[in-house]
Parts: C-alpha cells; sequence; structure tokens
C-alpha cells in the first residue's frame, strides 16, 4: 500500500509535466515515510537537458536536508532512469529506488543497462520494478500519441 501511494505522488508529477507539454516522469524522494522532495521534467521548458525529474528531486531534497548525502532516502520514479539520473542516484547514496515502468530505449537500471548492478561502484542501490507499471507505462504512452498526431 505505501508504495503505491507514493508511485501515486510521483505519476501526479508527471501529470503535471504531461500537461506543460513535457516528457511525463515524476519522481518523488522519501525519508522516513514522508515525502520530502517532489518533481517532474522540466528539460523542454528549460532548455536543459539535465532538468530531468529525478535530478530535480534530488536537488530538492538535498536542499531540504542540507545534505548532498540522501543515504536514508528512497526515490520513486514513474520511468527507469536515464544513465544521467542513475548515475546521480548512486553519487547520491540514495537507499532504494522503485520504478513504475521500463525504459526500453534509454533504460539504466535493468533494460538497456544497468549501472546499479555495476560492482566497481562504491555504493549499490536496491530497486524495485513494476510499482503502478501500468499506469505509469500508460501516461508516457499516450503522451508519444499526441505529440505524433500533432506533427
Amino acid at each position: 500500500m505505501e508504495k503505491e501511494y507514493f508511485m501515486k505522488a510521483a505519476i501526479k508529477e508527471a501529470q503535471k509535466a504531461y500537461k506543460k507539454e513535457e516528457v511525463p516522469i515524476g519522481a518523488v524522494i522519501v525519508k522516513d515515510g514522508k515525502i520530502i522532495a517532489r518533481a517532474h521534467n522540466l528539460k523542454e521548458s528549460k532548455n536543459d537537458t539535465t532538468e530531468h525529474a529525478e535530478i530535480r528531486a534530488i536537488k530538492k531534497a538535498s536542499k531540504k536536508l542540507e545534505a548532498w548525502r540522501l543515504s536514508e532516502c528512497e526515490l520513486y520514479t514513474t520511468l527507469e532512469p536515464c544513465p544521467m539520473c542513475a548515475g546521480a542516484i548512486i553519487q547520491a547514496r540514495i537507499k532504494k529506488v522503485y520504478i513504475g515502468t521500463m525504459d526500453e530505449k534509454t533504460g539504466a537500471c535493468g533494460s538497456v543497462l544497468n549501472l546499479f548492478e555495476d560492482h566497481k561502484f562504491n555504493h549499490k542501490v536496491e530497486t524495485e520494478y513494476g510499482i503502478l507499471e501500468e499506469e505509469s507505462k500508460k501516461i508516457i504512452q499516450d503522451f508519444f500519441k499526441q505529440l505524433r498526431k500533432k506533427k
């Protein structure tokens, strides 16, 4: 139940991105059972490739906790993180990542590659897949269907 609650919060963030015509990915960071950061993609509106939901959530959580180490935190994201975001998650020392749906094109947590299982890194990130998978998948599929219709 708890996992679904937090993933629903991430999906709400993805819906915000959708309304802004951004790729609808949302993320929340949880510490001690409470959401401490929420974010969604803003790459298009900010013209900044680093404005992914996960990166934005990490920045907000770090600011709130006044620390770059988020080792007592968990991250919920609607789409499997890309290599940039997976790297940031490792660097932030996030304990566990819950993923809504996998990204077969650019996923770096099990689909295309898995940075979380590279034993050379000094931090290991636990992962759990398929939390509200259908809802997470549907919002992104609907977005790209709508985008193709516009073109």
